[in-house]
């Protein structure tokens, strides 16, 4: 695709992620994708148009020129959810490099997103977030393998963590304060309560394991004592979800799903979850009244009398 982009484009286009990077603090896998989206509108315009296009004629787009895109993205099977992505990938892209060009972006900035049904996020139920997290710790016959697992997960489930967010901890960071300062995602900062089961789950795998730690260490390690990889707490809640017979959903992730879950359902506020979560956006947390609301009509329906 990049065979499609003049020298000047290829060089606007590395600017623009360099500042994703440095200014927006976005994540790896984010510029990677805004890259390859931006790169294949880029080359599909190059195709459309019968020549790779300067960043200065971008200012010719038209609305037609975007509409024969979306046309040919869904030609190819894209879904909606998808090109919404790209879209979105685009309007960025287009917003910085019209300020740089000079260049009015209204086009692409005013194109509305495709319509599609948002995925609810899949949480566990009470009783098998709790049966996880003493299952988890029978996956290993290591004891501080085992006990490391527990804490990671209790970490997921007990403060919304992401993956990424519990595996960036160093050991500088133990013992667990009751309050702990997280990193997420667009490098935006929140303060995380620390429940007492989570702090004792963290200092039980320290002291079991057997590696020596520097502050900066990773506090969560492998076996050969590098970083514990993402791969292997997904592992490991494979077979832990295989032994209680749990959906396939049931993954690192859902956990964090099912912190959310069930704060609301004890009724905590929607906003607080917010910021527990580290969302930008309130829209965002909002997807979790919508299970709220699936399972009370799950509920209703399975147990009302008049049914």
């Amino acid at each position: 695709m990049s065979l499609a982009l003049t020298p000047a484009m290829r060089d606007a286009l590395s600017d623009w992620l360099a500042g994703l990077r440095a200014l927006d603090g976005a994540a790896q896998a984010t510029v990677a994708a805004y890259s390859a989206d931006v790169t294949g509108f880029l080359s599909f315009l190059a195709g459309h148009w019968g020549e790779a296009p300067a960043p200065r004629r971008l200012a010719e787009l038209r609305q037609t020129d975007l509409r024969a895109w979306m046309a040919h993205e869904r030609g190819r099977g894209i879904c909606a959810r998808t090109l919404a992505r790209e879209l979105s990938a685009l309007k960025s892209f287009w917003r910085w490099i019209a300020e740089r060009e000079g260049f009015d972006a209204t086009v692409v900035l005013s194109a509305r997103n495709p319509r599609f049904q948002p995925k609810l996020p899949r949480p566990l139920t009470e009783e098998a977030a709790r049966e996880v997290l003493t299952i988890v710790g029978l996956q290993h016959e290591t004891r501080w393998i085992a006990a490391r697992d527990v804490a990671v997960v209790t970490l997921l489930y007990g403060c919304g963590l992401r993956i990424s967010e519990a595996l960036s901890l160093r050991h500088a960071d133990a013992p667990l304060p009751e309050v702990l300062r997280i990193r997420g995602k667009g490098g935006k900062e929140r303060l995380v309560p620390v429940l007492p089961v989570a702090r004792k789950a963290v200092d039980d795998y320290l002291q079991l394991c057997p590696l020596v730690f520097s502050p900066e260490d990773a506090l969560f390690r492998g076996a050969r004592g590098g970083p514990l990889n993402a791969r292997l707490i997904a592992k490991v809640m494979e077979q832990t979800r295989m032994q209680l017979g749990l959906p396939a959903t049931a993954t690192p992730h859902a956990l964090r799903h099912s912190f959310a879950t069930h704060l609301l359902t004890a009724g905590g506020d929607l906003r607080a979850i917010q910021e527990l979560l580290g969302h930008a956006s309130l829209s965002t947390t909002q997807v979790y009244t919508g299970v709220d609301s699936a399972r009370l009509l799950d509920v209703y329906e399975r147990t009302h009398p008049r049914r």
